[in-house]
């Protein structure tokens, strides 16, 4: 069981101060955000032993995202990507991760997510695309299932994993997990919020409405249980506006317990 934290959790910190904060909660990990990284970040990353989850691109996605800024052209958020890509290797992360981005270009997405993959090869680091749930898809992604995800994959006839984030694909039928479980790359956890407010509105493992057994039974994964929180600093009893240690602590605790329970 190693457990580590991404870099969204706590936005608001450095990636120095989230190397301290991590590795001072327990973590064996920590997802990487290109965004957080300094001139001096892959030393300090190798002098704290963590190691290194799921990494994302500053430029996350294929074509643009509705609410974050980046290039309108899908050439350049693609040079993105793969500029990232090159960026996250030397951390040795266990895969980047991308999105498509909302929008009906899908030999563009196609073309970008064979792109990806050459570079993900070229730097050898395995590259994976994240669905997204149904009901905010439409803001990030034209991929809301592991199947539909897997089936534009094979589309492209790219070397393409898959991100499991729990609380996107949460309502998944176990018989998906199990059918895709080999080719995913990365795991994300979080809890879904009853009722959801927004796009930006996750809890921590315990705290909502996710029945993680039967999950991670499917997932049958070896590697970093990844927290990733979003939580809308505008909403009330938002996670963002908790001291960004405290929440590291209460997130790897509520992490753990989580898969220990689902392990026992």
């Amino acid at each position: 069981m190693r457990l580590s934290i991404s870099e969204i959790t706590t936005v608001t910190q450095s990636f120095e101060d989230d190397l301290d904060a991590y590795r001072a909660a327990g973590a064996d990990g920590i997802g990487i955000w290109e965004m957080k990284l300094a001139e001096d970040s892959l030393e300090r990353f190798y002098a704290s032993g963590l190691g290194a989850a799921a990494a994302i691109p500053a430029v996350p996605s294929i074509l643009p995202l509705p609410l974050m800024e980046g290039p309108a052209d899908p050439a350049e958020r693609v040079e993105a990507i793969c500029a990232g890509i090159r960026r996250l290797a030397p951390f040795g992360p266990e895969c980047v991760l991308f999105l498509t981005g909302p929008g009906d270009d899908r030999s563009t997405i196609l073309d970008g997510i064979r792109a990806i993959a050459a570079e993900g090869a070229a730097q050898r680091v395995p590259v994976a695309l994240e669905a997204i749930q149904p009901e905010f898809a439409h803001l990030w992604s034209v991929v809301d299932s592991l199947d539909s995800a897997a089936a534009l994959i094979d589309e492209a006839g790219a070397g393409v994993g898959l991100m499991y984030d729990s609380w996107h694909l949460w309502r998944e039928p176990v018989a998906a997990i199990e059918r895709h479980r080999d080719r995913i790359r990365g795991v994300h956890l979080a809890d879904w919020r009853e009722p959801t407010r927004n796009t930006n509105d996750r809890v921590l493992p315990g705290d909502g409405v996710v029945e993680f057994g039967p999950i991670l039974e499917a997932l049958d994964w070896g590697g970093f249980y990844d927290l990733e929180i979003f939580s809308d600093a505008e909403l009330p009893d938002s996670l963002w506006k908790e001291d960004p240690r405290e929440l590291a602590r209460r997130g790897l605790e509520a992490l753990r317990r989580a898969v220990s329970t689902a392990s026992a």
